[in-house]
């Protein structure tokens, strides 16, 4: 019915009509009122249908409408992604948003003016939003304030652009006092000259009692705690063990070496591996996948529940599996020693990297060693003890041809360090530590993304519905704006939207001192990566073809390609299109939940040294200069901050735009972007989720990425004022991730818009 009615609205002499005429229009039955009813909401909700004044409807770009999810950034401006891959992001003003809210599913008008027939603009689409198609949340956490009799919350979300007037709250179990952390329900937002109005529906407590940090992350991402107990109930009845009934039909692979590779505190091990020499100097390469879909079926209450997550969560004290773990750590978990289930693409790879064949079938293992990513790294470098360790040297200088090929055919490098906080027993940050990307992650990183770009492959071959997954070419207005600012510091730049032109430079800014400062920005200028059911291919690592297939154990996308490639029962476009867009959302959600959790132990952490009168010295590095400041980012925090020009109190300091860099009057002390210096924590704003840094390098002391202060002499000169909170930039540099784009595993590999 829905490609009827699309059909139809695709018909040059359609006039738009509302429900009942196109009912009429179709010839449909009275009887088939309900189902034309429920498709029409389907379609609207997608996207690819809109309804206007009347309550007509019309195929969006028909009438210059479009609609995507909105990001809003921290200034209240807002980007568009088209629910449509085929059309580029479009900008929209502070102004223009409306009441939408970030990740948003809205309507777009898009700015069309008159144009000459020879005229050409490089101007960037633009438009306003007219309507909000569906929430992404309507519960959200704020700090519940009072003047007088009226209440408020202030939300903690920094992009939400008003405080939400409340009643006084009912009986919610505990007595909701004035700076406490609470949740509100939007019930009503009319227009942004309004105050939007809510209702409390829970009080978490004061924001430095014991938990309440973590609490109102959980509760401001809407992260579920425990399973509904229907779903627990179906678990029960699948089992705990792998049975005969379950094997048959399987290739039996438990005589293989097979190996799995993981970080040290993981208990979901969702894939693994065995390589063997083949004949004429080739290799043959098992890639075995947790076969999660023999356990979870379509339509089950523990398939509804996988989809309604969308993937687990991995918050810095504790993880928010997608399935249960009964499931997750145990029946589907790669663990040694036991049979599991795997769904297996076997390659015939040339010794120079080049796949000759591949194969997709169901399989069972029995995994020889699981390995900590330490372990492996231990054994790549070291000298091989037994015939398991000597196929990890083979398999790891195996990947490295794999990736040095990947990196020839246009994927872009675009790697940075991480960091692991760990806490004690009450909470607190115990220790940050360094997580450095190294052959052992390359190693697993290279075999998965065989995996995916082979599985992506036969789907499309197939043409089997399914859901891949994108990263769309940047704007080009914006790779131009961000070529302006590399020639700007002297650094040689050809055509970006040309990729050998991108690898080039990405070459050449990692020999330079300017070079990490200079790639943030260009990961700045790129679309975010996510699902669709278009393959349009994925800019990042230069592939036509790519699907998300070997982590079903957390990601749903998997598990829908994992059906799509084996069971063939894909649901139609429309469902996995609405599917796509719900798996994109909830992969943003978690990522800005996981973001956050780290951001309000390390601001608690920092209130502490505060606290305590010893703020410890951080290397920072200089990533970009403003008007009333500079930011840095701290790479043993893993985070960014602000030195406020106000806080340089050795000298009154002035903004060069033009040569882009800040200026010491009289020292003639001068900051450029890519300079290293020291800082030290000056303020903490956790509901703003922005930290100030001081400089902590000793006056007297001179030279590029050093302190150039001399003692003042006389009375203190003031530097430039902060701004409003509107107009700062995000504390956090690059905070739009994805997790590691190409496998999925905890580690991540780039960042992407």
């Amino acid at each position: 019915m829905e490609q009827r009615i699309l059909d139809h609205l695709h018909r040059r002499d359609y006039v738009p009509a509302d429900a009942a005429g196109l009912l009429k229009a179709l010839r449909l039955q009275q009887a088939q009122r309900r189902e034309f009813n429920a498709v029409l909401r389907t379609l609207e909700r997608s996207g690819q249908i809109t309804r206007i004044k009347g309550r007509r409807y019309v195929l969006p770009f028909d009438a210059d409408l479009v609609a995507g999810r909105i990001q809003i950034t921290r200034n209240g401006r807002g980007f568009l992604a088209p629910d449509d891959p085929g059309i580029g992001e479009i900008a929209i003003r502070a102004a223009e948003t409306g009441t939408a809210l970030h990740d948003d599913h809205v309507l777009v008008r898009l700015d069309v003016r008159p144009v000459g027939p020879r005229k050409k603009t490089d101007a960037p689409p633009t438009g306003s939003v007219i309507r909000v198609i569906e929430r992404r949340r309507t519960r959200f956490v704020g700090t519940l304030r009072k003047e007088g009799r009226l209440l408020y919350v202030v939300p903690d979300d920094p992009r939400f652009p008003h405080d939400i007037a409340v009643p006084a709250p009912r009986d919610l179990g505990r007595k909701a006092r004035a700076g406490d952390k609470v949740v509100v329900e939007l019930l009503e937002w009319e227009s942004r000259q309004h105050f939007p109005k809510g209702e409390l529906t829970e009080v978490l407590g004061p924001p430095t009692a014991e938990g309440v940090d973590m609490l109102a992350v959980l509760r401001n991402y809407d992260l579920p705690l425990k399973f509904p107990r229907r779903v627990l109930q179906e678990v029960r009845r699948i089992g705990a063990t792998v049975t005969g009934r379950d094997m048959a039909g399987r290739t039996d692979c438990r005589e293989h070496d097979v190996v799995t590779i993981d970080p040290v505190d993981a208990m979901d091990f969702d894939d693994a591996f065995h390589l063997r020499r083949a004949k004429g100097n080739r290799w043959r390469l098992w890639v075995h996948i947790a076969d999660v879909s023999h356990y979870v079926k379509p339509g089950s209450a523990l398939d509804l529940e996988a989809r309604k997550r969308g993937n687990s969560t991995y918050l810095v004290d504790r993880v928010i599996p997608m399935l249960p773990e009964a499931l997750s750590n145990e029946l589907c978990s790669l663990k040694p020693g036991v049979d599991r289930l795997t769904k297996c693409v076997e390659f015939l790879i040339e010794n120079s990297g080049e796949v000759v064949s591949a194969k997709f079938y169901p399989a069972v293992i029995r995994s020889k060693r699981r390995f900590s990513y330490h372990d492996a790294l231990k054994v790549i470098r070291g000298t091989a003890q037994d015939g398991i360790e000597s196929m990890l040297h083979q398999a790891n200088r195996l990947a490295q041809r794999l990736r040095k090929r990947r990196f020839r055919h246009g994927s872009l490098d675009l790697e940075f360090p991480e960091t692991r906080i760990r806490l004690d027993g009450q909470g607190k940050v115990e220790a940050i530590e360094r997580v450095d990307y190294d052959e052992s992650h390359q190693l697993i990183e290279e075999l998965m993304l065989l995996a995916n770009e082979a599985v992506a492959g036969r789907l499309m071959a197939l043409k089997r519905p399914t859901i891949y997954r994108i990263h769309e070419a940047p704007n080009e207005l914006r790779l131009k704006d961000y070529r302006e600012e590399v020639l700007s510091h002297n650094v040689p730049c050809g055509n970006l939207t040309n990729p050998n032109e991108v690898r080039r430079l990405l070459r050449r800014l990692s020999t330079l001192a300017i070079g990490p400062p200079l790639k943030i920005g260009f990961l700045k200028s790129l679309m975010r990566a996510r699902y669709a059911v278009t393959p349009v291919g994925h800019y990042g690592l230069a592939k036509e073809k790519y699907a998300h297939f070997t982590s079903p154990i957390r990601r749903y996308a998997d598990l829908i390609v994992h059906r799509s490639l084996f069971e063939g029962n894909g649901d139609g476009p429309t469902p996995l299109r609405l599917t796509a867009d719900h798996v994109s959302t909830t992969e943003r959600n978690s990522a800005d939940a996981e973001r956050d959790s780290k951001q309000v132990k390390l601001s608690a952490h920092l209130e502490e040294q505060l606290a305590a009168g010893a703020p410890r010295p951080y290397a920072a590095l200089v990533t970009d200069l403003r008007n009333f400041g500079f930011f840095v980012d701290v790479p043993d925090l893993g985070m960014s901050g602000l030195v406020p020009l106000s806080l340089l109190d050795d000298d009154f300091y002035d903004f060069d735009p033009v040569r882009n860099r800040i200026n010491g009057r009289r020292s003639r002390r001068v900051i450029r972007l890519g300079d290293r210096v020291e800082v030290k924590v000056a303020k903490v704003d956790t509901p703003a989720r922005r930290v100030d840094f001081r400089l902590a390098e000793t006056p007297g002391t001179r030279g590029r990425g050093k302190s150039t202060s001399r003692k003042r002499s006389g009375k203190k000169k003031s530097a430039f004022k902060k701004p409003p909170r509107a107009s700062r930039p995000p504390n956090k540099t690059h905070s739009r991730t994805t997790a590691k784009e190409n496998t999925g595993r905890r580690t991540r590999k780039f960042r992407a818009r």
